[in-house]
């Protein structure tokens, strides 16, 4: 079977669920908070795709879609006041440094990531606090909640940006319900580490590319409308 095909595996009420072949070059795509533009946007290759989980490796070198400010400065060196009101536009870059590991589980508000050092140190897991991804026929999309968690090798673990998810809800990114929602998925995250369960448990720290795999391209189209978008 060649890369790019995919495989139909699983019928449920009112339509058919098609699965990722291993191998498979996808889009993993961010919108804007609160509207429906992308503006993040990350090839990556299938690693593991079924109703229990989805698994993608982003290469090294890739090439990216990334956001930035209206006057090219890279937007974690603007102040935190002005950072999320300013103009932005976007820009091709590449992944640089070593390859990010991504998981998610079906309907989950999260997905977990595993950074490497060089030579395959194993670093941490990084929880990203995001909706739930859609998938359509080229990837899948979500909409990045600001607030992260990250967790070390020795299950210690502490959260992240707490400063920004702060700030967008002081500049009207996320209402009071949204960020209680966020939060509260965050706190589910927190049970899952002290019981060490599913991912952190499942061995991905382990786990390596395959040497053939190619390193995706972004496609031209990259911030195209999905025609059929499920959960």
């Amino acid at each position: 079977m060649a890369d790019g095909d995919v495989v139909s595996t699983e019928v449920e009420a009112g339509g058919t669920t098609s699965f990722w072949a291993p191998g498979t070059q996808i889009l993993w795509r961010y919108r804007v908070n609160g509207g429906e533009r992308f503006h993040i946007a990350r090839p990556v290759t299938v690693v593991r795709d079924d109703a229990e989980l989805l698994a993608v490796w982003m290469a090294p070198g890739t090439e990216c879609v990334k956001p930035v400010l209206a006057d090219g400065t890279p937007v974690h060196l603007e102040p935190l006041a002005t950072r999320y009101t300013k103009p932005r536009t976007v820009q091709r870059d590449r992944w640089f440094g070593t390859g990010v590991l991504k998981l998610a589980r079906p309907g989950e508000p999260w997905s977990v990531w595993l950074f490497w050092e060089p030579g395959w140190r194993f670093k941490n897991w990084y929880v990203n606090l995001e909706e739930p991804l859609a998938r359509w026929d080229g990837g899948v999309d979500s909409e990045d909640h600001f607030l992260d968690i990250s967790v070390q090798p020795d299950r210690s673990w502490h959260w992240r940006d707490e400063d920004e998810f702060a700030q967008a809800q002081r500049d009207g990114l996320m209402d009071t319900q949204l960020a209680e929602k966020v939060r509260n998925a965050g706190r589910a995250v927190e049970e899952v580490i002290r019981a060490w369960g599913p991912p952190f448990s499942d061995g991905w720290q382990h786990w390596r590319p395959d040497p053939s795999w190619a390193v995706p391209s972004l496609p031209e189209d990259w911030d195209r409308t999905p025609a059929h978008v499920s959960s």
